[in-house]
């Protein structure tokens, strides 16, 4: 038996999982853990351990449970030319094994423990996690730094792996029409910065990912001073600095890093258009996105401004200006929506989207959207409603602080994005200074036609109607810019 599962079970019983010993029995929690007043920490607590990982400690004592994640500064948009999902195949490559687990062990572990575990990449980042009972945080640091600087692969992992990665692209982007118009939509929307490729890779380069490939991105990026460590839940910081100590503290951190420095987009000096036509099309629609400015280190008001600009624009149908004029009063549309995700190393997009009611057109409804885009420009935003938006995020905010995880993954990906903890935590007052004047001002600099991109989703002309049992093509969806394992 390996070392770390010996570490992790101490019987063997029948009734546990073929080839491995159930879990021993948790000891009793901590006396926190029953005070059912002691919630989330309003702060967070931060170190850096000597080879640079940065660890954040998210206290939350009401249930003995803890969410572990390492996240690193590397995704989709760190790959070199010609390795497009790189980064993504590293992901499903890191759960093959080390010298001391066998692949796939580390999952069967965390499942022996009652826990979960996962990992995710984006164009930003990449992390892994694990959610289990607090008892169990030394061993999934064990594991989890075993395999942050000991990963071992073989050619066979990386042939077999290979086709798993190009049928999770098959199921996600080939089969699916509203995903390869998204895909063409960033290709057409980042001309020079890696933004522009999708985080799964394109096609012929994923069949062409090898050994070397995936080894020359671990040996580069995988380090623990380029790495931030963040635990969440049942923990106090004396002890995680303790385990982090023990566990990450011996592993050497990487010296040929880099500045994480990447080819910017020239100014864009004229609109650019796309339509994607295929048959498989139930639900004809448009998209228009712009580039627009991430949250910055130090300067996030605004990123602030076209948080509440989306809201206010294609919030809720029933509140938000897209919603109520096109879906409501004019019903030229079925669905309208406006997103924007500020947490991006580089420039993010803004997008607007509009579902034509039958019998608009595509060209009718792009005209309402201009209309409606003029007409806000023109009246500004309605101050009861922006009330409200506030005090909507006010509480999503909160509601949010129930959740480990959710806690968690906000720090983390913030922190992997160029943010501080200082920026993470100044956010939800940031959104409640945003005046309505603040929110025209960011649409006038970003709603922009010269530097916009049009998209038209449609079934090409004199296609045959979609049989009954046809699915709307998938809208576009920020998530969609993350892959997981």
């Amino acid at each position: 038996m390996h070392r770390l599962l010996s570490t992790c079970f101490a019987l063997a019983l029948t009734a546990g999982a073929p080839g491995l010993a159930a879990a021993q029995e948790p000891p009793a929690p901590p006396a926190a853990a029953t005070d059912a007043t002691a919630g989330p920490s309003a702060e967070a607590t931060t170190f850096t351990l000597a080879n640079g990982l940065q660890v954040v400690v998210l206290e939350d004592h009401r249930a003995p449970v803890v969410v572990h994640m390492v996240w690193y500064r590397a995704g989709a948009a760190d790959e070199q030319p010609g390795v497009s999902g790189i980064a993504h195949y590293l992901e499903h490559l890191m759960f093959k094994g080390t010298d001391e687990l066998e692949p796939g062990e580390l999952s069967e572990i965390v499942a022996a423990n009652g826990g979960t575990d996962n990992a995710f990449t984006s164009q930003d980042y990449t992390a892994y996690f694990q959610r289990v009972a607090s008892d169990r945080l030394g061993l999934m640091m064990e594991m989890e730094a075993d395999r942050m600087r000991d990963l071992q692969l073989a050619d066979r992992d990386i042939l077999t792996e290979r086709k798993v990665v190009l049928e999770e692209r098959n199921q996600r982007i080939e089969n699916e029409p509203g995903a390869l118009f998204s895909e063409q939509r960033m290709a057409a929307q980042y001309l020079n910065h890696p933004y522009g490729k999708p985080v799964i890779g394109w096609r012929a380069e994923i069949e062409e990912l090898d050994l070397d490939d995936a080894l020359a991105f671990y040996r580069t990026y995988y380090a623990p001073n380029n790495a931030v460590l963040v635990v969440a839940g049942d923990v106090a910081p004396d002890e995680v600095r303790a385990l982090a100590e023990e566990h990450y503290g011996p592993l050497a951190p990487t010296e040929n890093l880099a500045p994480r420095v990447r080819p910017q987009e020239p100014p864009q000096r004229a609109e650019r258009r796309m339509v994607y036509e295929d048959a498989r099309i139930a639900q004809p629609y448009l998209t228009r996105s712009y580039l627009a400015p991430e949250r910055d280190p130090g300067d996030q008001d605004r990123a602030a401004a076209l948080t509440l600009l989306a809201a206010v624009l294609g919030g809720s149908p029933q509140t938000s200006v897209l919603g109520t004029n096109l879906q409501f009063a004019t019903r030229e549309a079925l669905y309208t929506s406006a997103y924007y995700d500020g947490v991006s190393f580089d420039d993010t997009t803004f997008t607007l989207v509009v579902v034509p009611t039958p019998g608009t057109s595509l060209d009718e409804a792009e005209a309402a959207l201009d209309r409606e885009i003029a007409a806000f420009l023109e009246d500004g935003v309605d101050e009861e409603q922006l009330d409200r938006i506030k005090m909507q995020l006010r509480a999503g905010l909160i509601y949010a602080e129930d959740s480990a995880q959710a806690r968690a993954r906000r720090y983390g990906a913030a922190l992997t994005s160029g943010l501080t903890i200082e920026d993470v935590e100044a956010w939800p007052e940031l959104l409640q200074q945003v005046t309505g004047e603040d929110i025209v001002a960011a649409a006038r600099d970003v709603f922009d036609r010269d530097a916009a991109v049009t998209g038209w989703l449609r079934p090409p002309e004199g296609a045959p109607a979609p049989g009954a049992d046809a699915a709307p093509a998938a809208l576009p969806d920020p998530a969609a810019m993350e892959e997981t394992q």
